[in-house]
């Protein structure tokens, strides 16, 4: 729970600078390029957790990976986070960056779970219908649960709608459960 009041702190400083400084979006296509890079890079989360390596060599390797490919704000966001030695919260502190980007652009994560891969066809209907009833830019992303038997669940924010086979088995179990009817009368 305190790494995500910290991440947020900083994602909220971060969002709040870079749209005061008219470079929301560029600062965003940076947070994506270095999530990417750390989700991809095994050896980089172990030297940006290490406690045994120092600050400034960490700066040294930050400023090789990342110094020429992002903007000069998120470079120094970087370093501001290796300076106050948070950077084992920096994909937090991204992520709920990403979650300020999307609330000032109203755009929703839906997530999509069926049993089985769909077509595009049917994820853009999906997403067409979800846009229509929210008012919001959707992004749906897709994942696969053989658990859910049929149909499908999307999670949007704190709603969920379950239209699966095992969901509908458990409701009819619960209505006959409170059924009055008895059996030989």
């Amino acid at each position: 729970m305190k790494n995500v009041k910290l991440a947020n702190r900083y994602a909220k400083a971060l969002y709040e600078f870079s749209l005061e400084q008219n470079s929301l979006e560029k600062v965003y296509q940076d947070s994506l390029f270095i999530l990417n890079i750390l989700k991809n890079n095994r050896e980089l989360n172990f030297v940006m957790e290490s406690p045994i390596i120092f600050n400034s060599k960490k700066s040294k390797i930050f400023a090789a990976i990342f110094g020429e490919y992002v903007d000069e704000i998120s470079f120094r966001f970087l370093k501001l986070v290796l300076e106050k030695k948070r950077e084992p919260a920096l994909s937090l502190m991204l992520k709920e960056f990403a979650k300020y980007y999307y609330k000032f652009h109203h755009i929703k994560i839906a997530d999509f779970i069926t049993a089985q891969p769909v077509s595009e066809i049917v994820i853009e209907k999906v997403k067409l219908m979800i846009q229509e009833k929210t008012g919001a830019t959707i992004q749906v992303k897709t994942t696969f649960n053989p658990e859910v038997i049929g149909g499908f669940i999307i999670k949007i924010d704190d709603f969920v709608f379950d239209n699966t086979i095992l969901n509908n088995i458990y409701a009819l179990k619960r209505e006959f459960s409170y059924n009055i009817y008895q059996a030989g009368f």
